[in-house]
């Protein structure tokens, strides 16, 4: 996806520009490429972004430690406000406050609008904070438990000199 002029979009009909997605992206390993939709209108001081697209991608469950996929799916709308001094380098102290309202994203009316990495960031948004394969995921299966099939084993082999020591002191 090419970077959108911003002045452009005034001279689109509707000031708006609709991106079909089918691709990968570049930072985002996933099983099939985005597909969906992605529109970008210009509304004078703000621009419109919304996005509905769709992927599958590979997790580890937090729980098993196994693969498996999930959809991702996004259904988003954001606006990005245009301000002439978002270009500006700051001279903002390392640390200061900040009020909710200072907490937009801002654009040059006169930058470039990159869809690519807009639509990386809300892919990464939503993906889930707790990763299970499945809500009933009982976790790891320790070795040596009746719901394993090998025989009793150590998992890790840092602590055979511990299970040594245990067989001795019994």
């Amino acid at each position: 996806m090419e970077a959108i002029f911003i002045p452009h979009l005034l001279k689109l009909q509707q000031q708006q520009q609709e991106i079909p997605v089918d691709q990968f992206l570049p930072d985002l390993e996933t099983l099939t490429p985005v597909r969906g939709t992605l529109a970008v209108k210009h509304q004078g001081s703000f621009l419109e972004v919304t996005a509905k697209v769709e992927t599958i991608i590979t997790l580890s469950c937090d729980r098993c430690l196994q693969q498996y996929n999930q959809r991702l799916q996004v259904d988003q709308q954001e606006m990005i406000i245009l301000d002439a001094a978002a270009d500006q380098p700051s001279d903002y102290p390392l640390e200061q406050e900040l009020a909710w309202e200072d907490l937009v994203e801002t654009l040059s009316p006169q930058g470039h609008f990159q869809p690519e990495v807009w639509l990386y960031e809300q892919l990464c948004l939503s993906l889930p904070s707790k990763q299970l394969c499945n809500q009933d995921c009982a976790g790891l299966v320790p070795a040596n438990s009746p719901a394993s099939s090998e025989s009793p084993s150590i998992i890790d082999h840092r602590w055979e000199a511990l299970e040594l020591l245990k067989k001795q002191l019994s």
